[in-house]
């Protein structure tokens, strides 16, 4: 085989690839509970979420929908970019957020998760911290894409998560 066969060989096809979005809030009697009635919200409860790093693959789409679960998917593995915010003090709200950015020609992009108790300062960072992103990467991303979770605390610590899922495999 010569050289060019065997590298042409290498290079895979592109293909498209969904990343799932979506948000969940829940209550609970201790912070940890709300925490989890967040996860069953947001149908991530009964899955190992490994976290992965905030950068989106080529040819990638979001797609604002919680991923399909296999019946009795206890442990899978969900790989996930998650925002996370706990509020346990009545009044106060928690927003967890997550903003992305993605190129226009391959789709290729970045997450970031932040969270916070006032949802406009929430919103302000995200939007702040890509205004970083000509300086330091390359400048042709596209507009900043944003989603929120929200939940007030009214007695029982509250939870409020966004998650980005890459992909769902079997243990």
């Amino acid at each position: 085989m010569k050289m060019n066969d065997l590298a042409a060989a290498l290079v895979q096809t592109p293909r498209t690839a969904n990343i799932h979005l979506w948000s969940g809030t829940g209550e609970g009697p201790t912070p940890q509970g709300a925490f989890d009635a967040a996860l069953i919200d947001g149908g991530a409860a009964n899955c190992k979420r490994l976290r992965e790093s905030s950068l989106i693959a080529p040819n990638s789409r979001i797609v604002c929908a919680k991923p399909n679960a296999a019946p009795h998917g206890n442990g899978q593995r969900l790989f996930v970019v998650i925002s996370k915010m706990q509020q346990s003090r009545p009044g106060r709200h928690a927003h967890a957020g997550i903003g992305w950015v993605q190129r226009n020609d391959d789709g290729s992009g970045l997450f970031i998760d932040l969270h916070d108790d006032t949802r406009e300062r929430l919103e302000h960072d995200l939007h702040a911290a890509f205004g970083a992103i000509p300086s330091l990467r390359d400048p042709v991303y596209g507009p900043v894409q944003t989603a929120f979770a929200s939940r007030r605390c009214d007695g029982l610590p509250v939870c409020a998560i966004v998650v980005a899922a890459y992909a769902r495999e079997l243990w």
